[in-house]
C-alpha cells in the first residue's frame, strides 16, 4: 500500500499569504482612495462643478452686462430707472400704487 503524504506546512502558509495578498490588492483597487468607486466619484464630482462653473460664469456675464449698461461710459435709463424703482421705491408723480 502507498501512503498519502500530506501537503507540506510551507505550501499552506504559502498558498494563504498569496490568497490574503490577492485579496487585499482586489479590495484597495475597488475599494481604495485611488479605486474603482473612487474614481467614478470624481468624476461624477467633476460634471457637477463643470455645471456648477458654467453656471457661474452666466451670472458673472450677466452682472458685467448690467455693470457695464450703468457706468459713466454707456447709461441704460431703462435699467436705471427699474433699478431705482426696485432697491429705492422711487415712483412717478403721474403713477398709482397697486399692491
Amino acid at each position: 500500500m502507498s501512503a498519502r503524504r500530506k501537503p507540506a506546512f510551507g505550501v499552506v502558509i504559502y498558498t494563504a499569504i498569496t490568497l490574503s495578498l490577492s485579496g487585499y490588492f482586489v479590495f484597495a483597487a475597488v475599494q481604495g482612495d485611488f479605486g474603482l468607486f473612487r474614481r467614478a466619484e470624481i468624476e461624477v464630482e467633476g460634471e457637477r462643478l463643470a455645471a456648477e462653473l458654467t453656471s457661474l460664469e452666466s451670472d458673472v456675464a450677466r452682472m458685467e452686462n448690467l455693470t457695464h449698461r450703468l457706468s459713466d461710459e454707456y447709461l441704460d435709463l431703462d435699467l436705471l430707472d427699474q433699478q431705482a424703482r426696485d432697491i429705492l421705491g422711487v415712483m412717478r408723480s403721474d403713477e398709482i400704487v397697486v399692491r
